[in-house]
């Protein structure tokens, strides 16, 4: 997990340096999780309501998580009328309301809840259904408010919680424990008034972090090189070397085994040790990188309860 995520670090910066250039949406620790509490869903729904909630905290200038958290933002479907219109081809017409909700998983706690109503038209009850969920009102002031009342709630949260947690990630990084570290500082949001002292300690833990795995990697590159000097082994020592960054300690090192390996094989080795991506704040390229590790322990860690039968139907 670690090799593939430190090969995409660079990359995942730029769509920081992008989003936040833009000023267009921010990150909260929300995910959006899906459930069925008064009917089950036709085939396919789930998937539109995913989608539809996911842009609901995009346009109201969120960037969410993309697994499963302690904050999500949810959706209860409740059917009102239904009547059938003669055709041909006969149509199904319904009325539903949809409840939203943004909640504390962990806590069992609504932060945020409000309701609309939508209607539906379609040959059969899952196009109604659908048609009825493609109608939600995205751009409405009533949802923006919802949605700005969660994230409030959330922030607030972390105004209370984000010291303990620092202190916390300290403790895990001196335990080596890197990964878990930098997940919790990377659910404190930008927001919050205690984001600047998550980010110079996690980028400290992030410095930690890249010097032990830019030794493993380098030991693994030594011994890749040693057992075959050919353009195999040169292949292979480079599928280490790919991941270390420009400012571990042992980069230094990583470069001369570079530049030995490319005396030797030449233009056989198509290779370049990772640089930075100019034109794009360094400090904004280390808080991303940071975060994407932290992202990729939260993504391998076992979902939360997605039980949502504590919400109350409005």
């Amino acid at each position: 997990m670690k090799k593939i995520l430190l090969c995409t670090l660079l990359l995942a910066a730029l769509s920081l340096g992008t989003t936040w250039a833009a000023g267009e949406t921010k990150y909260l620790p929300i995910s959006v999780v899906v459930g069925e509490l008064t009917e089950p869903f036709p085939a396919g729904a789930q998937a539109l309501i995913q989608s539809k909630l996911t842009q609901l905290l995009t346009r109201n200038g969120i960037a969410g998580d993309d697994y499963q958290g302690q904050f999500a933002l949810t959706v209860v479907t409740v059917p009102l009328d239904k009547d059938i219109i003669p055709g041909p081809p006969a149509k199904i017409a319904e009325k539903m309301e949809l409840n939203f909700y943004i909640v504390d998983m962990m806590n069992r706690t609504v932060f945020s809840s409000t309701s609309v109503v939508v209607r539906g038209l379609g040959e059969t009850e899952t196009k109604c259904y659908m048609n009825a969920i493609s109608n939600m009102p995205m751009q409405s002031k009533q949802l923006g408010q919802f949605i700005e009342e969660g994230k409030q709630k959330i922030i607030r949260y972390y105004e209370d919680k984000a010291p303990q947690m620092i202190k916390q990630a300290q403790m895990l990084a001196k335990q080596k424990q890197f990964d878990e570290a930098l997940f919790l500082i990377s659910q404190v949001p930008q927001e919050c008034s205690h984001y600047d002292a998550a980010i110079e300690a996690g980028l400290k833990i992030f410095q930690a972090y890249q010097d032990e795995m830019c030794n493993r990697y380098l030991a693994e590159a030594r011994t890749a090189w040693m057992s075959e000097q050919n353009n195999e082994g040169a292949v292979k020592a480079g599928e280490y070397l790919k991941n270390i960054l420009p400012d571990a300690a042992c980069y230094g090192d990583a470069m001369a085994l570079y530049k030995e390996i490319k005396g030797k094989v030449m233009d056989d080795w198509k290779f370049e040790m990772k640089q930075y991506q100019d034109g794009i704040d360094l400090e904004r390229q280390r808080i991303q990188a940071m975060r994407d590790v932290g992202v990729a322990y939260g993504q391998h860690q076992p979902h939360q309860n997605t039980d949502i039968h504590f919400l109350p139907l409005r």
